[in-house]
């Protein structure tokens, strides 16, 4: 927060709550000058499960209400495409209902496919506000990513970066050295100017202040060149 940073993107999953909320009381900022998103777990599925899990959240962070709330997949991380339609349902209720109190100013989902979202979509009465993905330069999600542009749900990306794996991409590289850039530099800005949110993730403060300075312009011919990269560099492990 030091270097500028006011959207913080934590999850009970992440077992930092707790310091991220003793972070933010400590820097001094006013609440409102910090956005918080927060998670609610992938295995629960429950409507009742959701309400204590958020109220768990507020206590550990410290705060009375979320700026974000959304579920932070589709299905528990241990059981992979599992149909979970009713339970996600269930949960996007409790959402919906803590939205409607004002103890959450946005809510969506993370990980959804289109499938998921119209279940979502034909079961409740408020369209998600957010779907956060895992997306970046080379990886296609064209049609999901219409389909939420469709119905303004906004695309937060997060591994922007393919999990530092573009970072060697010698077409990215080549893009970076014409504008005197970073190649993480092009990654983020590449995704700005497709009108999302990227998040990048980082532990090393000079590449934090890095990150941030995206105030330059990719040109529509560097746009295209950028398109072509096609692949998933990612590596899942465990």
């Amino acid at each position: 927060m030091a270097n500028g940073y006011r959207h913080i993107d934590t999850a009970e999953g992440y077992q930092n709550e707790a310091s991220v909320g003793k972070a933010i009381k400590d820097s001094g900022l006013r609440r409102e000058e910090v956005f918080i998103t927060s998670k609610l777990e992938s295995h629960i599925k429950t409507y009742e499960g959701a309400k204590k899990a958020f109220n768990k959240t507020l206590k550990a962070l410290g705060t009375d209400y979320l700026d974000l709330f959304i579920i932070h997949a589709p299905w528990p991380w241990n059981e992979i495409g599992k149909n979970c339609d009713e339970g996600n349902v269930q949960a996007y209720k409790a959402m919906e209902e803590l939205y409607m109190l004002g103890k959450i100013r946005a809510i969506g989902v993370s990980n959804f496919e289109i499938e998921h979202l119209e279940n979502i979509i034909k079961n409740c009465d408020i369209v998600p506000h957010v779907n956060q993905i895992g997306h970046f330069i080379g990886i296609d999600h064209t049609k999901l990513i219409e389909y939420c542009e469709e119905r303004e749900i906004f695309i937060i990306a997060y591994s922007p970066l393919g999990i530092g794996y573009l970072l060697t991409n010698e077409t990215i590289k080549e893009v970076a050295e014409k504008y005197e850039v970073s190649p993480a530099q092009i990654c983020i800005r590449y995704l700005l100017q497709k009108g999302m949110s990227p998040i990048p993730k980082s532990v090393h403060e000079e590449r934090i202040i890095q990150n941030s300075e995206v105030d330059f312009v990719i040109h529509e011919e560097d746009m295209e060149i950028l398109d072509e990269v096609k692949g998933d560099p990612r590596r899942w492990e465990g």
